[in-house]
C-alpha cells in the first residue's frame, strides 16, 4: 500500500472517528452537567478544528494534493501525536 493510500485509511478508519468519539464524549459531559468549564469548552473547540483539519487532509489525499513523501510525513506526525496522547 502506498503512503498516501495509508494516510486516506488512516483518517478515514482511525483518526476521524476517534476525534468523533471524543467530540462527542464532550458533548456529553457538557449536557449532562448543564454547564462546561472553560477547559472543556477549549477542548471542544480545538477538538472540532482539527476536525475539521483532518477532513481538508482527506479530501487533498484523494484528490491527488499530496504528495507520497508528504503523506509519510503526516502519518509519521499523526503517529507521534498518538503516541504523545497515550503518554498523557
Amino acid at each position: 500500500m502506498t503512503n498516501v493510500k495509508d494516510l486516506i485509511d488512516l483518517l478515514k478508519n482511525d483518526v476521524i472517528p476517534e476525534i468523533e468519539d471524543v467530540i462527542d464524549g464532550l458533548f456529553e459531559l457538557i449536557n449532562d452537567s448543564k454547564t462546561a468549564t472553560a477547559d472543556v469548552k477549549q477542548e471542544l473547540e480545538e477538538l472540532q478544528e482539527l476536525k475539521t483539519d483532518f477532513k481538508v487532509m482527506l479530501e487533498e489525499a484523494e484528490s491527488g494534493e499530496i504528495d507520497e513523501e508528504e503523506a509519510g510525513e503526516i502519518i509519521a506526525e499523526i503517529d507521534e501525536m498518538r503516541s504523545e496522547g497515550e503518554e498523557e
